[in-house]
This record gives structure tokens, sequence and C-alpha cells, in this order.
């Protein structure tokens, strides 16, 4: 059932929000916020697994992360289009969910699908703003909603953050979602093919990365982001 939440992480594919920034969400949502997640693909090229079990393990980890909702379009994983089309349905749940804050793909990263849909996403949440872009959701006319920020999670590739929000206190967590995805990582038992994801130094790689970017803040672990708006903060000592 989709209702009013603070913030909205969209991925592409099923497991990309868990890999990049699961912590942020279950750390706001220990603070009382609500959040969901909007994939955007069923993972469907993927080559372990298939579309079928992508979507039961996303139903598993949106019930440990306590997600309000979690919903799946049905663009084409690897060939989704940024057209109207496109656009009009990731716009029908930004209105319908009246985010404050989107969570977005990588600008740029090893898969093309992130980049592209890093675009597509920020897209969307500017034409949903837009009165004259009309949708509908569930058979009712929508109104204009326009999030207040959209801020890009990191992926595969390094790229340099422009914040971090310490997740030290949820990284353990953080790891049980990426884990209800168990046909995508290291699993020995697995007779499926290898892929750059299901090494079981992938997994570390990336508290590798939430590592060094808790260090310049001085804490464990952190998640970062970047940004194409400049955020703004009250005075100096917000800052750490």
């Amino acid at each position: 059932m989709m209702q009013k939440i603070d913030i909205l992480a969209i991925g592409v594919h099923p497991d990309d929000v868990e890999l990049s920034c699961s912590g942020t969400l279950l750390k706001h949502i220990a603070a009382g916020k609500k959040c969901a997640i909007l994939d955007l693909t069923k993972g469907e090229l993927g080559t372990r697994g298939s579309a079928e079990l992508r979507t039961i393990e996303a139903n598993n980890s949106s019930k440990l992360m306590g997600l309000t909702f979690r919903y799946q379009l049905d663009l084409k994983d690897g060939f989704f289009l940024n057209n109207e089309e496109s656009i009009k349905e990731i716009c029908k749940v930004i209105r319908a969910s009246q985010p404050e804050i989107v969570l977005a793909n990588a600008v740029e990263d090893r898969h093309p699908d992130h980049g592209r849909a890093a675009k597509l996403i920020a897209d969307a949440c500017f034409y949903s703003g837009l009165s004259k872009n009309e949708t509908e959701f569930n058979g009712v006319k929508q109104g204009a909603w326009r999030p207040k920020a959209v801020y890009h999670y990191i992926q595969d590739h390094y790229i340099h953050p422009d914040f971090v929000i310490d997740v030290t206190n949820y990284a353990e967590k953080k790891r049980e979602a990426i884990m209800c995805f168990s046909s995508q990582f290291f699993d020995p038992k697995s007779t499926e093919p290898q892929t750059p994801i299901s090494s079981a130094e992938f997994i570390e790689s990336l508290f590798a990365k939430m590592s060094i970017w808790g260090r310049a803040m001085g804490v464990k672990y952190a998640e970062g982001f970047t940004v194409t708006r400049y955020p703004g903060v009250d005075n100096l000592f917000d800052l750490k």
C-alpha cells in the first residue's frame, strides 16, 4: 500500500539500494522516518537467478529493513529508455508517495544501466513537479509533487563523495539485507556462473569503501553520496 513517505530510494536493479544506501535507510527508519524503495526493473538480465527469484529476495529484504513499501516497475532491464513513458511511470510513484528526498543510482558506474538510470530518475523528479505533466495512479488523477532533494548513492566505481552519512550501527543489518539476494552474491554452494559481484571479495570491498568514508568523519562505517545541487547548512557546526 503506497502512502506518504520521507525518503524514496530508487534503483534500476532490485539489489542496487541494498548494496549502496541501505545503511542510510535503516538509520532513518530507526529514527522514525518512513522509507521505501522503487525498483525500475526486475533485473531480468542478471546472469544468476531469475526475475521471479529476485522479486522474492527483494520482498525478503524489504521485510528485514522495515520499509513502508517496495514497488517494482516493469521497465526493460538493459534497454529502458529515458522517454515520456518511463518518466511518467516514475512520476506516478513519486506523486503517490510524495517523498521529501529521493536517493538515486550513481551518476556513472561499471554497469551502464546505473548512470542512465541516474539521469532518468533525476529527470522524473523534475517533471513530477510540473502540473501539466498529467498522470493517473490506480485510476485517480494526480497532482504535481517535486522532492526537495535528489542525492546519488555511489555504487561499484569509486566516486569521491560530496557528503557521507555515519551508518556504523547499521552496517551488519545492511549486510543481512544484501545477503537476502543470495542468488546474486557469494555462496560457496552455488553452481551458477561467477560474476564480478559474486565473489566473497566483492562484499568486503563495499565495506572497505564504507570504512574509508567513515574514517573521514571519525566513525567506523559511512555511506557516500554525490549531489548535482549543492546542499546548504545553517552554520559551520552542522558539519562533522
